[in-house]
């Protein structure tokens, strides 16, 4: 990026007036209208150059803003990415705990049925031969 200042040659043309005034002023001599303009033309452009240097400074603060900002963006992107994927995993082994606790609980009720009909059966045998004698 190019910086922005105040042409140096404008200074440059104007320096060796300004030489001339502070001369003038050491040795006591009073300064007329053009001696101060001139003064105060330097003064200006020492404070746009100063000005320059300060926005030169925000605007490289801006986009090193920027790219920590596009980062930080990437950044939280690739997380949400990465919980989502994640969820998504989650979701996939809760249907299989599922399934299987499913599973589990429809064995654990035949294996009931099975063990109370063949109580049963056999009650009902030992009644039927206790009846008998």
């Amino acid at each position: 990026m190019q910086d922005t200042r105040v042409d140096d040659m404008l200074i440059e043309m104007i320096s060796p007036k300004v030489k001339e005034i502070e001369e003038k002023f050491s040795a006591g001599k009073g300064l007329n209208q053009e001696d101060i303009n001139t003064l105060l033309l330097k003064s200006q452009y020492n404070h746009i150059n100063h000005l320059d240097m300060k926005l030169n400074e925000v605007t490289a603060d801006v986009a090193a803003l920027r790219n920590e900002f596009s980062s930080l963006k990437n950044s939280v992107n690739n997380q949400i990415s990465t919980l989502r994927n994640d969820f998504l995993s989650l979701k996939g082994e809760f249907k299989l705990l599922k399934e299987e606790l499913e599973h589990s609980i429809q064995k654990g009720v035949n294996k009931s049925m099975m063990i109370l009909i063949l109580a049963m059966g056999f009650f009902l045998t030992l009644s039927k031969v206790i009846e008998k004698f």
